[in-house]
């Protein structure tokens, strides 16, 4: 199972995811810190992806 390793400003994050899936809210971003599985449950939510897609693509920002 891959680990989500947000890198840089969560913020700045926040913004480009955003700019990738426009029907994404605040509240669907909403991290702290050991949280990291509910977030990426609701963007699973959200975007339809696997887990593993979602924690790639989240990496990759």
């Amino acid at each position: 199972m891959s680990n989500l390793k947000l890198k840089g400003n969560w913020n700045e994050l926040k913004g480009k995811a955003k700019q990738q899936y426009a029907d994404l809210t605040d509240d669907d971003l909403l991290y702290e810190e050991g949280q990291e599985d509910e977030l990426i449950g609701r963007l699973q939510k959200k975007t339809g992806k696997a887990r593993d897609e979602v924690v790639n693509w989240l990496n990759s920002l």
